[in-house]
């Protein structure tokens, strides 16, 4: 049993079940500020970690929009979790071969991850939120496998209406229960008849994080790039998952040693950035790399280098396929300020419907 675990047990012996928003938001929390989670020693891989291509691609999408936006001076490359850096060097290296060269910031809040950040991408500017991010110039963001880790919300249907789902104790074993209090208030009309056992999602927190997003492109001209697993229309069912030692585990299981993470509503979020007067693009990630010309950057880099030409066809296949990251991952585009539309998505200012792979 984790210390975490010992903590929420004594919580609720005392003060009964804790919401799944606040368990997965203090597991994470502890999780990241502790440790680096990332590559063959870590729990879990990015798409930056499989192959220079992903992040190049990104660093393409960026410089061909900011061309087309009449190249402005002054322009802040933005990261949301940006891991090891990883992402970041392969996209500033081919935005600088365009003639782009933007001020770099990181919103990073574990301790542990920054070091490594800074040690690899010197001149970054940290920050603890997107509350003190420049105001005045207009911005680039990435934000890759940043949102599936936010805290979610949780309502099941029981038989006498819809409860938050919770985190108890059953059989003296962290479970997750049903809470005492009438939330019918909270389900959209369309949802309410759901039959008992349904479960519905929600991120306060990533409609937050969007709001403010939406919010700055719309002010300060630019673009956002969020790409994670998730689905492009609405759907109900708990998406819950955790992951340590590259293995799934049980959700309850590992506070604060495992990574938690839920699928993204990209849906509901394209619908927040609306609000804002900002432009929204998605499609999965297989047809956007594709579209940017991953395939022929794959071509090139097997060509010059013969020997890791079957490495280099694997990572492709890994980042495109329907049956790999291709379609499970997602990718929500967005741009404000008289900025053009992104390269690589339908331009139709709303959300596209893409096929859903089951989880």
């Amino acid at each position: 049993m984790t210390d975490l675990a010992r903590r929420f047990r004594r919580l609720i012996e005392a003060h009964g079940p804790m919401p799944v928003a606040r368990f997965m938001g203090e597991s994470n929390a502890l999780y990241y500020s502790a440790r680096d989670p990332l590559g063959a020693t870590g729990d879990f891989v990015t798409a930056p970690d499989i192959s220079q291509m992903f992040g190049e691609m990104i660093g393409l999408w960026c410089a061909d929009l900011w061309h087309r936006a009449g190249h402005p001076q002054n322009v802040a490359y933005v990261e949301l979790g940006p891991g090891r850096g990883t992402l970041a060097i392969d996209a500033l290296r081919a935005m600088n071969r365009q003639g782009l060269s933007p001020q770099v910031h990181f919103v990073e809040g574990s301790p542990a991850l920054r070091e490594i950040q800074r040690s690899r991408v010197p001149g970054a500017t940290f920050h603890d939120d997107l509350a003190d991010l420049p105001g005045d110039v207009p911005m680039l963001l990435v934000a890759n496998e940043f949102l599936d880790a936010l805290p979610v919300r949780q309502l099941v249907r029981v038989e006498k209406g819809w409860r938050e789902r919770m985190v108890g104790l059953v059989d003296d074993r962290l479970a997750f229960v049903a809470g005492d209090q009438p939330m019918e208030e909270a389900v959209p009309a369309d949802l309410a008849d759901q039959p008992p056992g349904t479960v519905i999602e929600t991120s306060p927190a990533a409609a937050t994080v969007m709001g403010e997003v939406a919010a700055r492109l719309a002010a300060q001209g630019g673009a956002a790039l969020f790409i994670d697993y998730g689905h492009l229309a609405g759907r109900t069912g708990s998406t819950l998952q955790a992951v340590k030692g590259h293995a799934k585990v049980d959700a309850l299981d590992h506070p604060g040693e495992a990574d938690l993470t839920a699928h993204v509503d990209f849906a509901t979020l394209a619908t927040i950035a609306h609000t804002h007067g900002v432009a929204a693009q998605s499609g999965t990630q297989g047809q956007f790399l594709a579209a940017l010309g991953i395939e022929t950057r794959a071509r090139a880099l097997a060509a010059a280098a013969p020997a890791r030409a079957k490495e280099t066809d694997a990572a492709l296949r890994r980042l495109t396929a329907p049956g790999a990251m291709g379609e499970l991952f997602k990718v929500l585009a967005l741009t404000g300020g008289g900025w053009p539309h992104g390269a690589g998505l339908p331009a139709h200012g709303a959300v596209a419907q893409g096929s859903e792979k089951p989880d």
